[in-house]
């Protein structure tokens, strides 16, 4: 069946080749005849049925001979590296489309297939010389190639060097308690922020709750988010996705930035040690106001007001203006005075930083 297609293919061509010397001849004036009547019919419809009758009882010798010189080309195109192959395509190519845009001009030629000729024998130059220069220049492109590759690699490692952050998504309790907007002025945070659509979901049904409580830490997190939008030059995002098969807020935070390889800005205790747990960054508010408070040493004075008693007996209590805790001894029957207290020891937990210290007046006493 395949056979007979390309028989009947082959008669096709041939009729085409016998129509198209017709054609050179009537215009070479060897045939005489004018280009309407029967007379062209006739003349046209033999030399196509001629050639096409020819090239058709000769089609099993031409595809046996095709055969051949596809066998022929095919083995001698294996002793050829595939390197060689690809480069001197691409070197055919690039011959091809120079002789096209140089031969252009030969079409205004007004000498008859002069044009013509020209135009072969240039694709023929140039489609051989691309091949050549490919394949002996095949050391010199690769290694353009390869240094081009390696250029564009260093600068791509440059880039996420010179620019390598990471979304930062913003949980509620982030959002209400408000600091993260003096934080990102600060310029400490890079942007992208990310903020969920449940978070702000979350966010306005607190706002809405009948608690007056509630309602005022809903509304003060939505002005946090006005602020951080209007005032400080960062970029927002409005992150649409809803983890409909997820009920717990929390869980869908740490499915989003696991989706987006992000991190959590919180400062919830619980939802820190979970993340932790799933391998997820974390920014805890909390522990960096605690890393950035002033460093106290044991033995140091201050002067501190004692404003209530303590868990234990005799205790009092005083709190720095960052709201670090000093547990006074004996200081409990100092309570609304201010005096002066000497250091004992410090104490880091994970809910922030505990001072003790003794008043300097017992001190002194037992020195």
């Amino acid at each position: 069946m395949i056979g007979r297609m390309m028989s009947i293919t082959i008669g096709i061509v041939g009729m085409l080749l016998g129509f198209g010397i017709a054609k050179i001849l009537k215009a070479l004036e060897i045939l005489k005849f004018s280009n309407s009547g029967w007379l062209a019919l006739a003349v046209y419809l033999g030399f196509s049925l001629l050639f096409g009758i020819i090239f058709f009882t000769l089609s099993p010798k031409i595809i046996h001979k095709g055969k051949k010189v596809i066998e022929g080309m095919e083995s001698e195109l294996q002793k050829f590296p595939t390197s060689d192959i690809a480069l001197g395509s691409i070197g055919l190519i690039v011959g091809l489309i120079i002789a096209f845009l140089i031969s252009k001009p030969l079409d205004n030629l007004e000498f008859p297939y002069v044009g013509f000729i020209g135009q072969i024998i240039l694709f023929g130059i140039f489609g051989y010389l691309g091949i050549r220069i490919a394949t002996r220049k095949r050391e010199d492109i690769t290694k353009a190639i390869d240094e081009i590759g390696i250029n564009r690699k260093a600068a791509k490692d440059k880039l996420k060097q010179n620019y390598k952050s990471c979304p930062k998504i913003l949980d509620t309790s982030v959002i209400i308690d408000g600091r993260i907007a003096d934080i990102c002025k600060t310029g400490f945070i890079e942007g992208p922020l990310v903020i969920p659509e449940f978070v702000l979901e979350e966010l306005q049904h607190i706002a809405d709750s009948s608690d007056g409580l509630k309602r005022n830490r809903g509304r003060r997190g939505l002005d946090i988010l006005n602020k951080i939008q209007k005032e400080l030059d960062i970029e927002i995002i409005i992150h649409e996705k809803k983890f409909e098969d997820v009920q717990e807020v929390d869980s869908k935070l740490l499915k989003l930035t696991q989706f987006l390889k992000g991190k959590i800005i919180t400062n919830d205790y619980n939802l820190n040690k979970v993340a932790e747990v799933q391998g997820i960054d974390v920014l805890n508010i909390n522990e960096l106001a605690n890393a950035v408070k002033p460093v106290v040493l044991p033995g140091e004075e201050m002067i501190v007001q004692v404003v209530r008693d303590g868990k234990e007996a005799g205790q009092g209590l005083a709190y720095l203006d960052d709201g670090t805790m000093i547990v006074v001894e004996s200081g409990r029957k100092f309570i609304g005075e201010t005096i002066d207290v000497v250091v004992t020891s410090v104490l880091q937990t994970s809910a922030g930083r505990m001072i003790f210290a003794k008043p300097k007046s017992m001190v002194d006493k037992a020195v």
